[in-house]
């Protein structure tokens, strides 16, 4: 057997990772939850120039939407985060048995009929909801994945959340240079998780309608998409009222091939990008509104 093709074991936490886990987890969720929401909401009025990045990226998104509904949305999209870091300490604690306490499949069945194509399958992701419960989910639900990723900078932190997202299975892939790799894994019907909401420099995307502003997009998605033929299926992992999540996983996206590859990339680029519009807009609270997502202009 060829040694790449073996599943990649779970990556060991370092002392100083699992220390934080531990003296996390001696918090319980409930009371995590509290001090997180506390803190993330004092930060929200200390942190000046983050506060205005959210206000400004949700104005000019909503731009229909008064002051007041504005500044609503800005604060629920701190209070996620703080629900989303609370729960993070929770994730190595959730087993197939209590999986139904924490998530409620949408699709699978999409993936399944994306799967028996024997093609692997290509998922856009999003700093969405709780991305980093899908990385549990999947692998509990369903199979595991292979996570396109970039390093964190923060070593500690790093180790500590490869650490999470290996442990049930799935591997990382480094981000940059990653193509053949992951050509190699959609060969052998792997399920690819590819972040497809960040901003990027303009060597590496094209600009793309995002809340009715030019945003810079990574084209790799439509790159793979185009040279593999693998379906491309959305996912999403989206909170609901009463906690839980439903983790959806929409229909295998319709992908434009012409003769002319250029255009190609921008149309499906578009539309993978307005395929994580459409979700925001449902759940407007859920997204990484602190990202500069804008950062990059088309005259720079």
């Amino acid at each position: 057997m060829n040694p790449e093709s073996k599943t990649q074991q779970p990556i060991e936490k370092t002392f100083a990772a699992g220390l934080i886990l531990i003296l996390f987890r001696l918090i319980p969720l409930g009371m995590r939850k509290v001090i997180f929401k506390a803190l993330l909401m004092l930060f929200y009025h200390l942190s000046g120039r983050q506060r205005l990045i959210v206000l400004s990226n949700l104005k000019r998104a909503y731009p229909e939407k008064d002051m007041e509904e504005i500044t609503d949305i800005a604060k629920g999209v701190y209070r996620h985060l703080a629900i989303v870091a609370a729960e993070f300490f929770e994730l190595p604690s959730i087993t197939k048995e209590n999986l139904h306490e924490w998530v409620e499949f949408d699709g699978l069945e999409n993936l399944d009929r994306a799967l028996a194509q024997k093609k692997g399958v290509l998922s856009i992701v999003a700093h969405f909801g709780n991305w980093e419960l899908m990385t549990v989910a999947l692998p509990l639900g369903a199979r595991p994945m292979s996570i396109v990723y970039r390093p964190l900078d923060n070593p500690t932190l790093d180790n500590l959340t490869s650490w999470m997202r290996t442990k049930g299975g799935n591997t990382l892939i480094p981000k940059g240079g990653s193509g053949r790799t992951i050509t190699r894994l959609l060969g052998e019907n792997r399920i690819i998780g590819i972040l497809s909401d960040q901003n990027v420099d303009k060597y590496e995307g094209v600009f793309v309608d995002f809340f009715g502003r030019p945003a810079c997009t990574a084209v790799g998605l439509a790159v793979l998409a185009l040279r593999t033929d693998a379906p491309v299926l959305p996912a999403f992992m989206a909170r609901m009222p009463d906690g839980k999540y439903r983790f959806i996983i929409q229909p295998a996206v319709e992908i434009t091939r012409t003769d002319d590859y250029e255009s190609d990339l921008q149309v499906n680029t578009q539309r993978f990008t307005g395929i994580v519009e459409n979700m925001v807009r449902q759940y407007p609270d859920q997204w990484f509104w602190i990202h500069q997502r804008w950062k990059t202009k088309p005259w720079q």
